[in-house]
């Protein structure tokens, strides 16, 4: 059964009888049955009645009176059947009449909430209560009719496109909706229209796709435009609802404006002693479009090539801001004339770039300002030989006042440059000259710093640095680099190789040193031993002979002739001294110092040894007694000091302490040790024997009197005297502090 939604109590009569209504849909042609179940619908338009049997496999309107197609045999006549309806609705939105079997809606229908109602319905015995037919079931549909506006998704809308798009290019789509049923009528059928700038867009009635119509959209005379669109149903007839949004389409930026220069023409000022990097002035343009579009990059050209200014960029500010890259001089040049040119820093590569550009003139301007002396170099290199005489010249420098009143120039040397008055310089022509004769071995570079300052006006000055140069002379002989401690053992063979020398000297010859050795005239025949000489810059020591004995001699003394090839040459002896050994089968020698020793003396090992712990017994004896004897002396002084836990009170505190007692122990504080004592002898003997002195002998006997010094309590002053940090004001003892030595420096920290 069709029923309108909006009607409201339509009565629906429903007699059925199975039977009858199974042979009715047999009886029809052309129709395959599936199942009994009817719909019954109601249309809007028809308040009649229909019934529609629709459970074939296609849909079947066919409109049949209820009253002649459904009835049963048992309600003819017989007052006890009653109707009973049950499914979707029944009871809320349908009812039915018991005794007639009529069913009527209960409320107004909405088929956007509920498009059809699945029911059933059965005849039953009012006494017993049970079916007098099997329970039918039918669909009710709710048949839709114009009562929903269309609605528009996604709002708002936004968009934009770029200025000046060709014609038809594509915006952007508008979608709207209507609940309506779009299956039935046209109440869900939307046709799009324009209402507002319909000279530059359009939209396509059934898709709402909205097209641009005019080429000539330009951004910087109307960036926004507001295009209203209606969406109407009933596919746009009259009497069908309509609704319209709002289209906001923005125009983007493209880059079709030039930059334009506020002036044609830019003057600026800039003094001569501007620094390098001052900002001279800025240019600026400006550019219509937006964004990175209207960002300006700026070149300037100098129309007399001195490529003294450069430009940067600004891009905050979109500014050219000139800067100097050369340092001004207005004696030289006081004006400059440059062509700035302003150009978008992104241009679109379908566009001509050089449209888009834009110049301007510059012109700058000079200002004269007194300057300082200038020199006619950055710094001078001059020279001069090693050993020359005093007042030799070295060089000259020249400075130049280059202002237009060309002020006199006094020179001087910065005295920090020149601590040693090695140099002096003439005040009125810059010549340098050397006081002193100088010595490439101790200093071969000296670096002076020379003023000039203007003599009038406002004195003002300038530096420059002079780099003098020693050149070497050949003054310096050759000589051994070290000290050489050649060995030769008794069983040596004649030709044995026993040293291998070389040499050194001071002075730097520009291709480099040559030296030359051979034995000293007189002994160029040693019978014991010969010189080879390598022609490398060194040569070799070789036996002549062989049996060699320590008890004979212990020591050869060979004196050898160096000379360099200087001009002129410079030579030296130098005076090797080769020792006698008793070696091992590898040629290693096993003779301590002590035996050779002994040996060069004229003693055997065995009584050098007997002589020497005698030596050591004796100074040992002394020490002890010296040691006791000191002791005693100091107990007085000792006993006194000992006293006292605070700060003496200088001169005019001269009751607790004798200060001529402390002042005559001085002298006691000279002691021999015995390490001292083996000294002694054992330079009488080398003195004796005319040998140089031990280097490490003397070294280890300076160390040992530093300790003992030290370390001694008996050696005044005591620990106790320490406690003095200040003995008064005039004090006639004088100072109490301890000796200086090694460990001084760490003792005074702790008083």
């Amino acid at each position: 059964a069709y029923i309108d939604e909006n009607i409201y109590k339509t009565v629906i009569t429903f007699k059925m009888n199975y039977t009858r209504a199974q042979a009715v849909i047999m009886s029809m042609r052309n129709v395959q049955r599936h199942e009994h179940t009817m719909y019954m619908d109601t249309h809007e338009s028809n308040t009649q009645i229909q019934l529609t049997v629709t459970n074939f496999t296609h849909e079947i309107a066919m409109p049949v009176c209820l009253q002649k197609c459904i009835e049963s045999d048992y309600e003819k006549g017989n007052l006890s059947i009653k109707y009973i309806l049950s499914g979707d609705g029944a009871g809320s939105d349908f009812k039915i009449d018991e005794n007639t079997g009529k069913i009527y809606s209960i409320k107004r229908l909405d088929r956007e909430k509920r498009a059809f109602y699945t029911m059933r319905a059965q005849a039953i015995d009012k006494k017993t209560m049970q079916p007098v037919e099997p329970e039918s079931e039918f669909i009710i549909k709710v048949q839709d009719i114009n009562d929903n506006k269309p609605v528009f998704q996604n709002e708002p809308y936004i968009t934009s496109i770029p200025e000046m798009c060709a014609p038809g290019t594509s915006v952007i789509q508008v979608t709207a909706t209507d609940a309506d049923d779009p299956s039935f009528g046209n109440g869900a059928k939307i046709i799009y229209s324009i209402l507002k700038e319909q000279p530059y867009f359009s939209v396509e009635p059934k898709t709402g796709i909205i097209f641009t119509l005019s080429p000539d959209m330009d951004r910087e005379i109307k960036d926004q435009y507001l295009v209203i669109i209606q969406a109407k149903d009933m596919a746009g007839q009259s009497g069908g609802f309509s609704v319209t949004t709002t289209v906001t389409i923005n125009l983007s930026d493209i880059n079709d404006n030039s930059p334009k220069f506020r002036e044609k023409m830019y003057r600026f000022f800039s003094p001569e002693d501007a620094p390098v990097g001052a900002i001279i002035g800025r240019i600026m343009a400006d550019d219509s479009d937006t964004g990175e579009n209207a960002e300006v990059n700026y070149t300037i050209k100098e129309l007399d090539s001195f490529d003294t200014f450069d430009v940067i960029n600004d891009h905050k500010t979109q500014e050219g801001i000139i800067v100097l890259k050369r340092p001004l001089d207005f004696e030289s040049k006081s004006r400059f004339h440059l062509r700035a040119e302003a150009i978008n820093r992104y241009t679109d590569p379908k566009l001509d770039s050089s449209q888009l550009t834009d110049v301007t003139d510059v012109k700058i301007t000079v200002g004269d300002v007194d300057e300082p002396p200038v020199f006619m170099t950055d710094f001078y290199l001059l020279n001069i030989t090693e050993n020359a005489p005093p007042g030799s010249v070295v060089g000259t420098v020249a400075a130049k006042d280059q202002d237009e009143d060309d002020s006199p120039i006094r020179y001087s040397i910065n005295h920090w440059t020149n601590t040693k008055r090695i140099f002096k310089i003439d005040i009125y022509n810059g010549s340098i000259t050397a006081v002193k004769p100088l010595d490439r071995e101790a200093a071969f570079w000296h670096n002076i710093t020379v003023s000039a300052t203007e003599a009038k006006k406002h004195g003002l000055v300038s530096k420059v640095s002079v780099i003098i140069r020693v050149i070497d002379v050949n003054d310096n002989a050759p000589e051994f680099p070290k000290q050489y401690t050649p060995f030769v053992c008794e069983t040596a063979k004649p030709g044995q190789l026993i040293q291998t020398i070389s040499a050194a000297d001071k002075d730097d010859p520009v291709n480099g040193h040559h030296f030359y050795y051979m034995l000293e005239s007189g002994v160029n025949k040693n019978p014991n031993f010969t010189l080879k000489d390598n022609q490398d810059n060194t040569a070799g020591i070789l036996t002549r002979r062989s049996g060699f004995s320590r008890q004979d001699q212990a020591y050869f003394y060979l004196p050898i002739l160096i000379t360099d090839s200087g001009e002129p040459a410079l030579s030296s002896t130098n005076t090797l001294t080769i020792m006698v050994c008793d070696c091992y089968p590898d040629g290693i020698c096993k003779s301590s110092g002590v035996e050779a020793f002994a040996l060069s003396v004229g003693l055997s090992p065995a009584a050098f040894i007997v002589l020497l712990t005698f030596t050591v017994f004796l100074l040992m004896a002394l020490k002890l007694h010296k040691k006791m004897v000191r002791s005693k002396k100091w107990e007085d002084v000792t006993e006194n000091v000992g006293r006292y836990d605070d700060e003496g009170g200088g001169e005019e505190d001269t009751n607790a302490f004798d200060v001529v007692t402390l002042r005559s122990h001085t002298a006691r504080r000279e002691r021999n040790s015995q390490k001292e004592k083996k000294a002694k002898i054992r330079m009488s003997i080398r003195q004796s024997l005319n040998i140089g002195p031990d280097d490490d002998v003397f070294r280890e006997f300076i160390l040992d009197r530093l300790y003992e010094a030290d370390t001694d309590p008996c050696v005044p002053p005591y620990d106790c005297l320490h406690i003095y940090a200040f003995e008064g004001e005039n004090s006639i003892a004088g100072s109490l502090s301890s000796l200086e030595s090694l460990t001084s420096f760490s003792d005074k920290n702790k008083k």
